[in-house]
Protein backbone atom coordinates (compact mmCIF):
# COMPACT_ATOMS: atom_id res chain seq x y z
CA UNK A 1 0.00 0.00 0.00
CA UNK A 2 2.76 2.56 1.05
CA UNK A 3 4.58 1.62 -2.29
CA UNK A 4 1.51 2.06 -4.61
CA UNK A 5 1.16 5.71 -2.42
CA UNK A 6 4.27 6.36 -2.96
CA UNK A 7 4.76 5.70 -6.56
CA UNK A 8 1.14 7.32 -6.92
CA UNK A 9 2.92 10.70 -5.54
CA UNK A 10 5.56 10.71 -7.49
CA UNK A 11 3.35 10.09 -10.71
CA UNK A 12 1.48 13.75 -9.83
CA UNK A 13 4.67 15.09 -8.97
CA UNK A 14 6.32 14.38 -12.33
CA UNK A 15 2.86 15.64 -14.41
CA UNK A 16 2.52 18.47 -12.47
CA UNK A 17 6.27 19.34 -13.13
CA UNK A 18 5.42 18.32 -16.38
CA UNK A 19 2.52 20.70 -16.88
CA UNK A 20 4.44 23.71 -15.55
CA UNK A 21 7.07 23.42 -18.02
CA UNK A 22 4.66 22.87 -21.10
CA UNK A 23 3.02 25.78 -19.72
CA UNK A 24 6.14 28.19 -19.43
CA UNK A 25 7.59 26.89 -22.89
CA UNK A 26 3.69 28.11 -24.22
CA UNK A 27 4.36 31.27 -22.67
CA UNK A 28 8.03 31.71 -23.68
CA UNK A 29 7.85 30.43 -27.59
CA UNK A 30 7.25 33.82 -28.70
CA UNK A 31 10.44 35.01 -26.27
CA UNK A 32 14.23 33.85 -26.47
CA UNK A 33 15.61 30.54 -25.75
CA UNK A 34 18.73 30.33 -23.71
CA UNK A 35 18.49 26.89 -22.17
CA UNK A 36 18.27 26.26 -18.47
CA UNK A 37 20.35 28.33 -15.59
CA UNK A 38 24.16 26.96 -15.37
CA UNK A 39 24.31 23.67 -13.00
CA UNK A 40 27.86 25.94 -11.33
CA UNK A 41 25.49 27.96 -9.80
CA UNK A 42 23.94 24.53 -7.18
CA UNK A 43 28.11 25.05 -5.74
CA UNK A 44 27.23 28.88 -4.42
CA UNK A 45 23.90 29.24 -1.84
CA UNK A 46 22.14 31.66 -2.91
CA UNK A 47 21.22 32.99 0.15
CA UNK A 48 24.66 33.65 0.55
CA UNK A 49 25.19 35.76 -2.42
CA UNK A 50 22.41 37.77 -2.36
CA UNK A 51 23.73 38.70 1.81
CA UNK A 52 26.75 39.40 0.10
CA UNK A 53 25.23 41.71 -2.69
CA UNK A 54 23.02 43.49 -0.22
CA UNK A 55 26.06 44.35 1.86
CA UNK A 56 28.34 45.04 -0.78
CA UNK A 57 25.71 47.30 -2.32
CA UNK A 58 24.72 49.11 0.76
CA UNK A 59 28.06 49.81 1.01
CA UNK A 60 28.17 51.51 -2.57
CA UNK A 61 25.29 53.81 -1.56
CA UNK A 62 27.07 54.68 1.65
CA UNK A 63 30.11 55.54 -0.10
CA UNK A 64 28.35 57.33 -2.94
CA UNK A 65 26.21 59.65 0.24
CA UNK A 66 29.45 60.40 2.16
CA UNK A 67 30.21 62.34 -1.43
CA UNK A 68 26.79 63.67 -1.98
CA UNK A 69 27.04 61.71 -5.09
CA UNK A 70 23.28 59.91 -4.31
CA UNK A 71 20.55 61.06 -6.16
CA UNK A 72 17.29 62.25 -3.92
CA UNK A 73 14.44 60.20 -4.26
CA UNK A 74 12.75 62.98 -6.16
CA UNK A 75 15.65 63.35 -8.85
CA UNK A 76 13.76 63.18 -11.55
CA UNK A 77 16.53 61.01 -13.57
CA UNK A 78 16.29 58.53 -10.30
CA UNK A 79 12.31 59.05 -11.00
CA UNK A 80 12.95 57.99 -14.91
CA UNK A 81 14.29 54.94 -13.68
CA UNK A 82 12.13 53.75 -11.22
CA UNK A 83 9.32 54.04 -13.71
CA UNK A 84 10.47 52.05 -16.42
CA UNK A 85 11.76 49.30 -13.13
CA UNK A 86 8.15 49.18 -11.99
CA UNK A 87 7.19 47.78 -15.57
CA UNK A 88 9.76 45.64 -16.13
CA UNK A 89 10.07 43.97 -12.77
CA UNK A 90 6.98 41.89 -12.99
CA UNK A 91 8.19 40.22 -16.21
CA UNK A 92 11.55 39.31 -14.12
CA UNK A 93 9.79 37.15 -11.73
CA UNK A 94 8.79 34.06 -13.73
CA UNK A 95 12.34 33.61 -14.93
CA UNK A 96 13.68 33.10 -11.38
CA UNK A 97 11.43 31.93 -8.65
CA UNK A 98 13.50 33.53 -6.05
CA UNK A 99 12.82 37.01 -7.53
CA UNK A 100 9.50 37.41 -6.01
CA UNK A 101 10.83 37.39 -3.00
CA UNK A 102 13.63 39.81 -3.29
CA UNK A 103 13.65 43.30 -2.57
CA UNK A 104 14.37 45.30 -5.47
CA UNK A 105 16.15 48.59 -5.23
CA UNK A 106 17.23 51.29 -7.74
CA UNK A 107 19.60 53.94 -6.82
CA UNK A 108 21.30 56.71 -9.36
CA UNK A 109 25.14 57.41 -8.43
CA UNK A 110 26.06 60.98 -9.64
CA UNK A 111 29.57 59.87 -11.76
CA UNK A 112 31.14 60.57 -14.99
CA UNK A 113 31.41 56.35 -15.09
CA UNK A 114 29.14 54.82 -18.24
CA UNK A 115 28.21 52.31 -15.88
CA UNK A 116 24.75 50.02 -14.51
CA UNK A 117 24.85 46.89 -12.48
CA UNK A 118 22.37 44.52 -11.30
CA UNK A 119 23.49 42.97 -8.33
CA UNK A 120 21.97 39.37 -6.90
CA UNK A 121 18.83 40.04 -4.88
CA UNK A 122 17.48 42.68 -7.38
CA UNK A 123 19.84 45.83 -6.22
CA UNK A 124 19.93 47.72 -9.52
CA UNK A 125 22.34 51.06 -9.44
CA UNK A 126 22.62 53.87 -12.83
CA UNK A 127 25.36 55.96 -12.91
CA UNK A 128 24.30 59.60 -13.91
CA UNK A 129 27.33 59.22 -16.84
CA UNK A 130 25.24 55.90 -19.21
CA UNK A 131 22.34 58.03 -18.65
CA UNK A 132 23.78 61.62 -20.29
CA UNK A 133 26.71 60.75 -22.37
CA UNK A 134 25.11 58.50 -24.19
CA UNK A 135 21.83 60.19 -23.98
CA UNK A 136 19.55 56.88 -23.46
CA UNK A 137 16.42 57.02 -24.64
CA UNK A 138 13.64 55.40 -22.35
CA UNK A 139 13.45 52.33 -24.98
CA UNK A 140 17.86 52.23 -24.76
CA UNK A 141 17.41 52.84 -20.94
CA UNK A 142 15.33 49.50 -20.77
CA UNK A 143 17.83 47.23 -22.88
CA UNK A 144 20.45 48.59 -20.10
CA UNK A 145 17.94 47.42 -17.47
CA UNK A 146 17.01 44.52 -18.30
CA UNK A 147 20.34 43.44 -19.49
CA UNK A 148 21.48 43.91 -15.80
CA UNK A 149 18.72 41.64 -14.61
CA UNK A 150 19.26 39.92 -16.89
CA UNK A 151 22.37 38.47 -14.96
CA UNK A 152 20.84 38.14 -11.52
CA UNK A 153 18.20 36.67 -12.86
CA UNK A 154 19.77 33.72 -14.53
CA UNK A 155 22.46 33.66 -11.35
CA UNK A 156 25.32 34.45 -13.31
CA UNK A 157 27.16 35.62 -10.13
CA UNK A 158 26.23 32.57 -8.45
CA UNK A 159 28.01 30.50 -11.83
CA UNK A 160 30.96 31.92 -11.67
CA UNK A 161 31.68 32.08 -7.89
CA UNK A 162 30.69 28.09 -8.75
CA UNK A 163 33.14 27.98 -11.24
CA UNK A 164 35.79 29.03 -9.33
CA UNK A 165 35.56 26.73 -6.71
CA UNK A 166 35.99 24.16 -9.22
CA UNK A 167 38.91 25.78 -10.74
CA UNK A 168 40.30 26.40 -7.74
CA UNK A 169 40.19 23.02 -6.43
CA UNK A 170 41.83 21.53 -9.50
CA UNK A 171 44.46 24.29 -9.73
CA UNK A 172 45.40 22.88 -5.87
CA UNK A 173 44.98 18.94 -7.55
CA UNK A 174 47.00 19.79 -10.57
CA UNK A 175 49.82 21.46 -8.49
CA UNK A 176 50.00 18.85 -5.99
CA UNK A 177 50.25 16.23 -8.81
CA UNK A 178 52.95 17.88 -10.68
CA UNK A 179 54.88 18.74 -7.72
CA UNK A 180 55.08 14.81 -6.61
CA UNK A 181 55.60 13.49 -9.90
CA UNK A 182 58.18 15.37 -11.16
CA UNK A 183 59.14 18.08 -8.67
CA UNK A 184 57.80 21.17 -9.88
CA UNK A 185 57.19 23.65 -7.74
CA UNK A 186 53.82 23.96 -6.77
CA UNK A 187 53.59 27.57 -6.12
CA UNK A 188 54.48 27.96 -10.30
CA UNK A 189 51.52 25.05 -11.22
CA UNK A 190 49.19 26.92 -8.70
CA UNK A 191 49.69 30.02 -10.82
CA UNK A 192 49.69 28.73 -14.34
CA UNK A 193 46.25 26.95 -13.43
CA UNK A 194 44.89 30.27 -12.02
CA UNK A 195 45.60 31.68 -15.08
CA UNK A 196 43.82 29.07 -17.34
CA UNK A 197 40.97 29.65 -14.72
CA UNK A 198 40.79 33.16 -15.69
CA UNK A 199 40.53 32.20 -18.91
CA UNK A 200 37.73 29.78 -18.56
CA UNK A 201 35.86 32.40 -16.73
CA UNK A 202 36.80 34.79 -19.29
CA UNK A 203 34.96 32.45 -21.86
CA UNK A 204 31.71 31.92 -19.77
CA UNK A 205 31.43 35.74 -19.41
CA UNK A 206 31.21 35.95 -22.90
CA UNK A 207 28.33 33.19 -23.42
CA UNK A 208 26.72 35.35 -20.07
CA UNK A 209 26.66 38.50 -21.90
CA UNK A 210 24.80 37.15 -24.84
CA UNK A 211 22.34 35.48 -22.82
CA UNK A 212 21.93 38.74 -20.57
CA UNK A 213 21.21 40.76 -23.86
CA UNK A 214 19.09 38.39 -24.94
CA UNK A 215 16.92 37.89 -21.94
CA UNK A 216 17.08 41.56 -20.81
CA UNK A 217 15.60 42.13 -24.71
CA UNK A 218 13.12 40.37 -23.79
CA UNK A 219 12.17 41.88 -20.24
CA UNK A 220 11.96 45.35 -22.49
CA UNK A 221 9.84 44.12 -24.73
CA UNK A 222 7.63 42.39 -22.35
CA UNK A 223 7.01 45.80 -20.31
CA UNK A 224 6.53 47.86 -23.77
CA UNK A 225 9.87 49.41 -24.54
CA UNK A 226 11.41 49.12 -28.11
CA UNK A 227 13.68 45.60 -28.41
CA UNK A 228 15.00 47.58 -31.79
CA UNK A 229 16.47 49.87 -29.21
CA UNK A 230 19.43 47.12 -28.44
CA UNK A 231 20.88 47.74 -31.68
CA UNK A 232 20.77 50.91 -31.10
CA UNK A 233 22.22 51.28 -27.87
CA UNK A 234 24.72 48.86 -29.06
CA UNK A 235 25.93 51.26 -31.65
CA UNK A 236 26.22 54.08 -29.38
CA UNK A 237 28.35 51.86 -26.70
CA UNK A 238 30.87 51.26 -29.59
CA UNK A 239 30.86 54.91 -30.82
CA UNK A 240 31.79 55.66 -27.31
CA UNK A 241 34.33 52.61 -27.18
CA UNK A 242 36.45 54.38 -29.48
CA UNK A 243 39.71 55.33 -27.63
CA UNK A 244 39.30 54.08 -23.74
CA UNK A 245 36.27 52.05 -23.30
CA UNK A 246 34.03 53.09 -20.98
CA UNK A 247 33.68 50.62 -17.17
CA UNK A 248 30.62 49.35 -18.53
CA UNK A 249 31.80 47.68 -21.61
CA UNK A 250 35.11 46.27 -19.86
CA UNK A 251 33.82 42.88 -18.85
CA UNK A 252 30.73 42.89 -21.79
CA UNK A 253 31.76 42.54 -25.82
CA UNK A 254 30.60 44.35 -28.36
CA UNK A 255 31.07 44.91 -31.64
CA UNK A 256 29.13 43.65 -35.12
CA UNK A 257 28.73 39.79 -33.66
CA UNK A 258 26.84 41.43 -30.33
CA UNK A 259 24.63 43.82 -32.63
CA UNK A 260 23.80 40.59 -35.05
CA UNK A 261 22.48 38.22 -31.93
CA UNK A 262 20.79 40.56 -31.22
CA UNK A 263 19.17 41.44 -34.60
CA UNK A 264 18.63 38.06 -34.91
CA UNK A 265 16.15 37.24 -32.32
CA UNK A 266 14.22 40.35 -33.20
CA UNK A 267 11.85 38.41 -34.70
CA UNK A 268 10.94 36.14 -31.39
CA UNK A 269 10.55 39.64 -29.05
CA UNK A 270 8.79 42.22 -31.88
CA UNK A 271 5.49 40.43 -31.31
CA UNK A 272 5.61 40.47 -27.45
CA UNK A 273 6.51 44.82 -28.00
CA UNK A 274 3.70 44.89 -30.15
CA UNK A 275 0.86 42.83 -27.45
CA UNK A 276 2.78 45.06 -24.67
CA UNK A 277 1.46 48.23 -26.74
CA UNK A 278 -2.20 47.41 -27.08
Amino acid sequence: MKRRNFILTWTLLLAAMFCARVGHAEDQKLGVDVGKTSAFTKLAPAEDVEKMAQTQYQQQLDEARKKNALAPDDDPQLRRLRAIADQIIPHALSWNPRAKNWKWEINLIVSKQVNAYCMPGGKIAFYTGILEQLQLTDDEVAMVMGHEIAHALREHARERMGKSQVTTGLARVGGAVASALWGIDPNLTDSVARGGANLLTLSFSRGDESEADLVGMELAARAGYDPRAGVTLWRKMSSASKGAPPQWLSTHPSGKTRIKEIEKNLPRVEPLYEQAKK
